[in-house]
């Protein structure tokens, strides 16, 4: 998919992901490819510069999902520094080695591609329960994190987006949520109620 390199896309970009990998049914790596394309997107419009002229393509082949960012300039390469926790710039690259499983760069006489690859595991690539309802609170944080984006907290262990990202993720949304409610004269202990009733009530089987 083309587009132009500006933050903007950068929501745009990420719904992409999303829907294609859910329609692969790789709903696991959704997240860390999300990431990826956000940080190398904007390692464009940082290092190459806003308004440059770039395309996305995501495959599957091989055990393995690829994503990769096509760029016309060949000689801003991405490459891995080791900044410093307080560091403003510099850990785009480490996020991405730190996520995928491995990434790359080609050079071509005309333009780059920088690439990522992750390992797709057939255990994890059901989305959990096949729940209608898990499916639009999926839709509803991407919309959310194009609007407030979570700290980027990744392992370097597990090469995997962090529980803890998407539980940051769904707080600032329900409080949010909340503060809407109550500015607008709601119960938001009755919500709050009515909400756990109903999480509760999922939970349980029911009866033959």
């Amino acid at each position: 998919m083309a587009f132009t390199a500006h933050p903007e896309e950068v929501a745009r970009l990420r719904r992409v992901v999303r829907l294609r990998l859910t329609a692969w049914g790789q709903d696991d790596l959704v997240d860390a490819a999300q990431l990826c394309v956000s940080e190398l997107v904007s390692n464009i419009v940082t290092h190459v510069g806003a308004g440059t002229p770039a395309s996305l393509a995501l495959s599957t082949g091989g055990g393995r999902l690829r994503v990769e960012v096509h760029d016309p300039d060949t000689r801003a390469l991405p490459t891995l520094v080791d900044a410093e926790l307080d560091a403003e710039g510099g850990r785009g690259m480490a996020l991405v080695a730190a996520l995928a499983d491995r990434w790359g760069v080609q050079v071509y006489d005309d333009h780059k591609v920088t690439w990522c690859e992750f390992v797709v595991r057939a255990s994890e690539s059901a989305t959990p329960g096949g729940e209608p309802s898990v499916e639009r609170a999926d839709a509803l944080l991407d919309v959310y994190a194009t609007l407030k984006p979570p700290a980027c907290s990744y392992d370097r262990e597990s090469g995997r987006v962090r529980r803890r990202v998407e539980e940051e993720s769904v707080i600032d949304m329900v409080t949010d949520l909340l503060h809407r409610l109550r500015a607008r004269g709601g119960d938001v202990d009755r919500v709050l109620d009515c909400a756990q009733s109903r999480l509760e009530g999922a939970r349980r089987p029911l009866s033959p």
